[in-house]
């Protein structure tokens, strides 16, 4: 189990005030590193900031739109200032504005939803492995969908972004692997989180996917945190630009 320890490393996460960024660093805290938790409104993450410190961990809040760049600049700075380092980076933040058919939709949508879910983790990454380099490496996983694989009805902006971050997290493999950063993906199938309540609370919708899950059931967030563990630790130190899909059974 030495192999999973996370003592002594610093991991950011973004998107980390509720959903599955929540259950990633609640989990990673529990075994021992020092979470940075990002979100666009620092108060937002006063809960589970209180929640990591409670239970023994090591937890700070920091504040940033990963959309504006100068906002993704600033963050890393002041992660330098403070920690010295950092060793590990969950792109989770997302954005999924409009659910509706493409052919309707306008061009805010498509621009929020790649702002947030293709630039924001291209340049999170660029920032972070500035870094990562100085302490010798790192370890880098993005929060895709398996709507990056196989499109969902009503969200084709969102899944062409997460099939995106999915070749983005193979590319970015390749470039870093020279410096001892791995860059991974994981896929979460449908997960009970606000993010995805416009399924999850849709009744008619919900019964007409999961008979497409084989388990039957809707993921909870925390069961997404065991795979990034694996992910971020020395446990996967051979591997990078692997997507770990972790849904139920869905594209199986």
């Amino acid at each position: 189990m030495e192999q999973f320890s996370l003592i002594g490393k610093t991991a950011l996460i973004t998107g980390a005030s509720r959903g599955i960024g929540e259950a990633i660093a609640i989990y990673l805290a529990k075994q021992g590193a020092l979470c940075i938790l990002v979100s666009r409104k620092v108060e937002d993450l006063s809960n589970v900031e209180k929640k990591i410190t409670d239970n023994g961990g090591k937890a700070a809040s920091l504040p940033c739109n990963v959309g504006k760049m100068e906002e993704i600049s600033g963050l890393m700075q002041k992660v330098e200032e403070l920690y010295g380092k950092l060793d590990i980076l969950i792109n989770n933040a997302a954005a999924n504005p409009y659910f509706g058919e493409m052919i309707n939709a306008e061009e805010w949508a498509w621009d929020k939803t790649c702002d947030v879910n293709l630039k924001g983790p291209f340049f999170m990454i660029q920032a972070a492995a500035k870094l990562m380099q100085k302490g010798g490496g790192g370890s880098i996983v993005n929060v895709s969908s398996v709507n990056g694989m196989k499109p969902s009805l009503f969200q084709g902006i969102y899944s062409i972004t997460k099939a995106g971050l999915i070749t983005m997290t193979r590319a970015w493999a390749i470039e870093l692997a020279k410096f001892n950063i791995r860059v991974n993906a994981l896929l979460p199938g449908l997960t009970d989180t606000k993010f995805a309540s416009a399924i999850t609370q849709n009744e008619d919708i919900k019964n007409m996917i999961l008979p497409q899950i084989p388990m039957g059931r809707i993921a909870q967030p925390e069961e997404m945190a065991g795979a990034v563990l694996f992910l971020v630790s020395d446990a996967s130190s051979y591997t990078t630009g692997s997507c770990l899909t972790c849904d139920g059974g869905m594209l199986a």
